[in-house]
């Protein structure tokens, strides 16, 4: 099948979602629930042809891993989806004018949703689930690194598909050549809107490339203020989940900022970091006082580099600040505006930090591991927005769609 018959079918098979019910759509994301859990052996075999051809050490390793419990999780989150509202045919206004027009603002499907991706298959089932949900068409890209592991899971969404005698043209992936990534940045006739996710090289790629309008989902530069009002167990069990919880993903905690004044605190701060591993690149105030408790080996002088970077591993940045002014500006300079925080019990610094911070999503005293779709009660998500137009943050079912404006008269006519 070429790219162009992929896409028009695409196209199609946009007029049967109108007419699929929101009952059936929620049966067949039960369904496809249920047989993902059946497949688990399958996917994992598959998954593991994936896994040999990358390097343990490589960052996107854990992204691609699939586990029976990683598998059950999101399994669980189609199911959450399945019971949420939909969105669609939301009315977002309405008002009768003096005239008589009854005229209302409506939530519809955006049309033909594709992502394009990399190592990470849950993002074929997450992507699927949504914009099946909300009643769009999706095509999807993902890599070559998980080649094996995205096949296995579309032969099971369309294997349910078909079953339920719904045309498996509603779901689309495409091979993993780089001529199938030029049409999809081609396909303007086809294709309403183009979501990367992945790594920044990729986005950018994306963004500067595409004739389709382009929803970013941007790299995740995060960082952590430990405000001089700082509560010590608040911040090292945040610190701690923020860094070490999953070191792959997008919302992990890249750079630790400390105000002067809790220096003597940073060594006992960062000892659930000591007992994990997590490698320190720190400024020379802060290294002075870590090189005295934090082991040597795991501690390295920062430079410019440094901050500013996504590690996507057991690494961190260490810079020491001389107030909350000066902790904003840094994190101005340096943030992707993804997932920023800051540790403090003064209200003040807090409200101020959340103010002036511009990031989708800003936190005082807990994780950054919470930006995230069905940790927000979304269900699952597209992708964290890093761009202000049309979506920002998490996003789930509602950043699915668009609207129209419906009009009905009774014979008016403007004058």
């Amino acid at each position: 099948m070429s790219y162009l018959s992929a896409f028009e079918k695409a196209r199609e098979a946009r007029q049967e979602m109108v007419y699929l019910s929101a009952g059936k759509i929620n049966e067949v994301l039960q369904l496809l629930a249920t047989e993902i859990v059946s497949s688990i052996d399958f996917l994992l075999r598959e998954n593991q042809k994936d896994l040999e051809k990358m390097s343990i050490s490589d960052p996107k390793y854990d992204r691609l891993k699939l586990t029976s419990e990683r598998i059950k999780a999101i399994a669980r989150d189609i199911e959450n989806i399945a019971e949420l509202n939909s969105p669609i045919g939301e009315v977002l206004e309405k008002r009768l004018l003096a005239n008589g027009l009854d005229v209302k603002k409506v939530r519809v499907p955006l049309g033909v949703v594709s992502v394009i991706y990399e190592a990470r298959p849950n993002v074929t089932l997450d992507v699927f689930a949504l914009c099946f949900k909300t009643g769009n068409v999706t095509i999807l890209k993902g890599g070559s690194d998980a080649e094996f592991s995205n096949k296995a899971i579309m032969t099971i969404i369309h294997k349910v598909l078909v079953r339920e005698q719904v045309s498996p043209a509603v779901v689309c992936l495409l091979p993993v050549d780089r001529a199938a990534t030029a049409c999809l940045l081609n396909a303007v006739d086809y294709v309403d809107v183009l979501i990367p996710r992945g790594s920044q090289q990729l986005i950018n790629y994306v963004r500067e490339n595409s004739k389709v309008p382009v929803i970013e989902t941007g790299a995740g530069i995060v960082h952590t203020y430990f405000d001089v009002s700082g509560n010590l167990e608040k911040g090292r069990a945040i610190i701690d989940n923020a860094k070490t919880r999953r070191v792959s993903v997008c919302n992990a905690l890249d750079c630790l900022l400390i105000h002067s004044d809790r220096l003597l605190d940073l060594v006992r701060l960062l000892e659930p970091l000591a007992e994990k591993g997590v490698e320190l690149f720190a400024d020379s105030r802060a290294y002075e006082v870590l090189a005295a408790g934090y082991p040597k080996k795991c501690l390295q002088p920062a430079d410019d580099r440094h901050y500013g970077m996504e590690f996507l591993s057991l690494k961190m940045a260490v810079k020491t600040v001389d107030s909350l002014e000066e902790a904003i500006a840094h994190i101005t300079a340096f943030s992707s505006k993804h997932s920023e925080a800051i540790i403090a019990e003064d209200e003040h610094a807090i409200n101020d930090f959340l103010t002036a911070i511009d990031a989708a999503a800003v936190y005082a005293n807990t994780s950054t591991a919470f930006t995230d779709g069905a940790q927000f009660g979304l269900g699952a998500e597209i992708g964290i927005s890093t761009q202000k137009l049309h979506a920002r943050g998490p996003m789930g079912l509602a950043e699915l769609t668009s609207y129209k404006w419906i009009v009905v008269g009774t014979g008016q006519v403007r004058v």
